[in-house]
């Protein structure tokens, strides 16, 4: 029986199309390996994904703990990661005789699945 371990996070403020290249560079790799990735992107979203990718690490040895799932943490390895458009709010930017632009702030919703191999 595969065992999935899943974690997402909400609301990241980061536009989708930025944390997509991000995501990539991690996808179908070892969690060690991801994690060294993450740590030497100069991404804002790496942040993000990093502490994501923690998060379900951190969940898979609750799992272990709590349930005596079996998991080896040793082999774990990102089998999917996505990410989804989130809310987005308006701002308005000051313009020339008295206009304003409006100005979208857009947002992410990461999901990350981690299985053995």
């Amino acid at each position: 029986m595969a065992t999935e371990i899943r974690a997402i996070l909400r609301n990241a403020k980061v536009a989708t199309r930025k944390a997509r290249l991000v995501v990539d560079l991690i996808r179908e790799r070892p969690c060690d390996e991801a994690l060294s990735i993450l740590g030497a992107c100069d991404k804002r979203a790496a942040r993000d994904v990093e502490k994501l990718l923690r998060s379900a690490l951190a969940n898979a040895q609750f799992q272990n703990e709590e349930n005596q799932a079996g998991i080896d943490l040793d082999n774990l390895y990102v089998s999917q990661i996505m990410v989804d458009q989130g809310a987005h709010s308006w701002r308005i930017r000051p313009r020339a005789m008295g206009r304003g632009y409006w100005v979208r702030k857009m947002s992410s919703h990461y999901t990350i699945v981690l299985a053995e191999q």
